[in-house]
């Protein structure tokens, strides 16, 4: 008796605490939160909840033991993942929307939040994708992290002013938004704050902003204007470049498709131009000493790019998936080709390496099947790993070295196991280049791409045919 006792309070006790709610109402469920308050609440943390709602109107109040209570928040997880909701009737008795409320809610089609909501949590409509607009209440005053991420259909946001902060990942994945206006309330903007906007044209950067995060518009594939307004003292896009720049640091820390880089600028930063999927051809100014980690990763239809001697160091995967650059000329200030500078870079055909580079970092041209030839004028092998640095680049592509080093790059570590070497001068650099891209060329047979050189064909890595 005593054991059967004790196995049901157990299972009281855990009915008890997976359940979030106080009294059931009508279709909705409630958690009291004060003497005279409570909020909408889910039903449980192993139910399905609401599933199977299509409409939900929340009352101002609502009675329950003997008191009648104000309802003045949707809970933290209310509707979570209640696909077949449409639509939500919210009372003017409403302060606060928690996080993940209506996450995931795909059938919410529009939302009229009243005045009275003062915030909105993160994620809490993440996911909604056919809210088509949203109105944001005159109160708010932060945008929290992922709050409308993939609300695929959204095509209008009004941000008030009392709007002074736009959270990490806020619109993440908004595809269908044009254009959005910010007021200038907003001092920050977040990582990825209109990552992955796909739609968005065009964006001003009010003169209030002080603080832009990482990737804020990465893979906004038709963006082509950013204006920042003239009186922002920490950013600029002067001379129209299309792009954001730190004013103190004269650093380019976010661009788009249609940007000319402007003399001033010393350098380009982490991440400006990552997943710029339409940018295809780009000259970067001799005042730039320096071009940032992932500065143009994914720029997958970038096809010319022109780096000045000025540049000193290029980062980690800067032009890593480039997949339509054919080919690239580092400059004579390079030391240090960093890692996977040039990852995935597939159709890259040839690389020239000035005798100033030093070392070559792990994956710096990883899976670059389509090197044939690699033009490397230090006399002395620049350091690099045995197996990752050139992994799969042909073994058969041309090793171009100077006059006397073949022997020495034969045998040294990540050059070795290359099998042709030719010996090339500085005064015939130009002559031999030109000869070698007559000499070669790619042709396409049976859907296979293949190499013909001189005469003879050789399959992408290197075997003759």
């Amino acid at each position: 008796m005593k054991k059967t006792i004790m196995l049901l309070l157990a299972a009281l006790c855990t009915a008890a605490t997976t359940l979030a709610y106080n009294f059931q109402s009508g279709d909705l469920y409630y958690k009291i939160t004060s003497d005279t308050t409570v909020e909408v609440a889910y039903l449980s943390k192993n139910s399905d909840n609401y599933q199977g709602l299509t409409t939900a109107t929340i009352p101002a109040t609502v009675p329950y033991d003997g008191t009648t209570y104000s309802v003045t928040s949707i809970g933290y997880r209310a509707f979570r993942e209640c696909s077949s909701l449409t639509s939500v009737t919210i009372p003017n008795s409403l302060t606060s929307i928690r996080d993940y409320a209506f996450y995931d809610c795909s059938s919410l089609a529009s939302i009229n939040l009243p005045n009275s909501v003062t915030s909105i949590g993160e994620y809490a409509f993440e996911g909604c994708s056919s809210l088509t607009s949203v109105t944001i209440p005159n109160a708010v005053t932060s945008i929290g992290n992922c709050t409308f991420a993939y609300c695929s259909s959204l095509t209008s946001v009004t941000i008030p002013d009392s709007v002074t902060s736009i959270g990490i990942c806020a619109f993440w994945g908004c595809s269908s938004l044009t254009s959005l206006i910010l007021p200038n309330s907003v001092t920050s903007i977040g990582y990825g704050a209109f990552q992955d906007c796909s739609s968005l044209t065009s964006i001003t950067i009010p003169n209030s902003v002080t603080s832009i995060g990482e990737c804020v518009f990465s893979l906004c594939s038709s963006l082509t204007s950013i204006v920042v307004e003239s009186g922002n003292t920490m950013y600029d896009s002067r001379e129209n470049c299309n792009a954001i720049i730190e004013t103190a640091s004269n650093t380019l820390i976010a661009g788009c498709q249609s940007t000319t880089i402007p003399n001033s600028v010393a350098s380009i930063g982490y991440r400006a131009f990552r997943d710029c999927s339409s940018l295809t051809s780009l000259t970067i100014p001799n005042s730039v000493t320096s071009i940032g980690n992932e500065a143009f990763y994914k720029c997958s239809s970038l096809t010319s790019v022109t780096i000045p001697n000025s540049v000193t160091s290029m980062g980690e995967y800067a032009f890593a998936y480039c997949s339509s650059l054919p080919s690239v000329t580092i400059p004579n200030s390079v030391t240090s080709i960093e890692a996977g500078a040039f990852y995935c870079c597939f159709s890259l055909t040839s690389i020239i390496l000035p005798n100033s580079v030093i070392s070559i970092g792990e994956d710096a041209f990883y899976d670059c099947s389509s090197l044939t030839d690699i033009y490397c004028y230090a006399t002395t092998p620049p350091v690099c790993d045995d197996y990752d640095t050139f992994y799969r680049v042909s073994k058969y592509c041309y090793i171009h070295v100077p006059a006397g080093t073949i022997s020495v790059y034969q045998v040294a570590t990540g050059w070795r196991h290359f099998s042709n070497f030719l010996e090339i001068s500085e005064e015939t650099a130009i002559s031999e280049t030109e000869q070698q891209n007559k000499s070669s060329r790619k042709i396409i047979r049976d859907g296979q791409v293949l190499i013909l050189r001189n005469g003879v064909t050789y399959d992408m890595m290197g075997n003759t045919l």
